[in-house]
């Protein structure tokens, strides 16, 4: 896409204005070691190992100091995460998809906390179950069909809570920092099928977001119970509604029948006022959407629970549809800016790098118009450049847009390890494995009775 002069200049400017107000709001302690780091990780290729950052011309100070911008750095996260929402446009509907990865640490016995985590064909042995740190993930989907998904807030999720807590957590805070522009833009926040339960959609009802998630397709729900007959106890549910039954559905409340470029013929049906068994006063509206691409047999159908205000039908098949960024984002986050190659002991230092790489992603977003496509020899143009892209052709802007963190201070030799201090082990941390359910205690059985004397 062509970008006039003028409209580069104002890039320019705010580029230059977010990394400032990271620098001096966003980073409390250590702050121009972790800023001088943060550029060393953007303009640094494929990351072989942490220390090597240090190399980097940007990060002028000693290698040891990676490690301590992290290991005794201060973020004000609370503000961060505030000035991220921010960023979001206020018009229009603005897309959030909420998902979890993991970062994988089988052999760091030395770090508290683990769990075991999904991680497909993460191991040897093929097994989908890996030892790490889960991580939740709230992104703002920045572009359609592409991988620019901006994470405004990366929660670590402890073992004393779960994916749907932090989930509900992190869009609670969203909808707190987006409040102001409730009035001029819908905010859809998109999750997959294990955020598709009222335990997830009750704590939001009253957020000001509107909620799409996916459900299974086994599911069974219930209408609203018709009018009080005036005896007995009020009926707490109406009629069945099985999405295996389709004599148990009834006319749909809203239709939509449209073609996609990708999907072929798309037809999607609305049913509102719906509820789970145990959740009476948690309504939603459901979606069935039926694609039919060019294939001799259609895919299954698919199952959405919509809780927010009354939309067009055609909207939600639309909002879902944008949730996918956020995977390559994930990807992007992994594999090009190296977010699960240190290997810290701490969790409080695997916070702050995550952090680091939130904003390196933020970065590469603000500057995707300042710089040239410089593709490979083998490597097809783009007209909209992909993160790889944008990081490649970073040099030369950071060069003109400088940076504001300080020259580092010479301070003479380090005392070394002081004298008669006496040197630890570290401690071993156990596996944390969660459990759903209480383990059912075996009875015992009944013994012979003696008879009495």
């Amino acid at each position: 896409m062509q970008h006039t002069p003028c409209s580069a200049d104002h890039q320019r400017t705010k580029l230059i204005a977010f990394r400032q107000a990271i620098y001096q709001s966003g980073f409390i302690k250590r702050r121009d070691a972790q800023f001088e780091l943060l550029d060393a990780l953007l303009l640094t290729g494929p990351v072989r190992s942490f220390p090597e950052l240090s190399t980097t011309p940007v990060f002028r100070r000693r290698w040891s100091s990676v490690y301590a911008a992290l290991e005794d750095g201060q973020h004000n996260s609370a503000w961060l995460r505030s000035y991220l929402a921010q960023q979001v446009p206020t018009d229009g509907i603005q897309i959030f998809s909420l998902d979890g990865t993991a970062w994988l640490r089988p052999n760091a016995r030395t770090l508290p906390d683990r769990q075991y985590v999904y991680s497909p064909a993460a191991q040897a042995s093929q097994h989908p179950v890996g030892v790490g740190h889960p991580y939740s993930i709230l992104a703002w989907v920045a572009e359609p069909q592409s991988s620019w998904a901006l994470p405004l807030d990366v929660s670590r999720i402890a073992s004393t809570e779960t994916a749907l807590s932090c989930g509900i957590v992190q869009v609670q805070q969203l909808c707190r920092d987006r409040k102001a522009a409730a009035a001029s833009c819908l905010h859809i926040v998109v999750a997959d099928a294990k955020y598709g339960t009222h335990l997830f959609l009750r704590p939001l009802r009253d957020v000001g977001c509107g909620v799409l998630v996916r459900l299974r397709k086994d599911r069974v729900l219930y209408r609203a119970p018709g009018p009080y007959s005036g005896s007995g106890r009020p009926r707490v549910h109406g009629e069945r509604f099985a999405f295996k039954e389709p004599d148990s559905w009834g006319p749909p409340d809203q239709h939509f029948r449209g073609s996609d470029p990708q999907w072929g013929q798309v037809v999607v049906q609305v049913w509102h006022r719906l509820h789970a068994r145990s959740a009476a006063d948690t309504p939603i509206s459901v979606a069935r959407l039926q694609v039919h691409g060019e294939q001799e047999r259609p895919p299954a159908p698919l199952w959405l629970g919509w809780q927010g205000p009354r939309v067009p039908a055609a909207t939600l098949w639309q909002a879902y549809q944008l949730r996918w960024p956020v995977e390559p984002s994930i990807r992007t986050r992994k594999q090009q800016l190296a977010w699960t190659t240190p290997a810290f002991r701490q969790p409080d230092a695997c916070d702050r790098w995550t952090m680091l790489v939130t904003l390196a992603q933020w970065q590469l977003y603000l500057a995707r118009s300042l710089v040239a496509d410089g593709r490979l020899p083998w490597q097809v143009a783009q007209e909209r450049l992909s993160p790889g892209r944008v990081q490649r052709g970073l040099g030369f802007l950071f060069g003109q847009i400088g940076s504001p963190a300080c020259a580092p201070k010479p301070r003479g030799s380090p005392p070394g390890w002081p004298p008669g201090r006496v040197r630890t082990r570290p401690a071993r941390h156990p596996v944390v494995k969660k459990t759903t359910k209480p383990t059912k205690r075996k009875r015992k059985p009944p013994g012979r009775r003696r008879k009495a004397a």
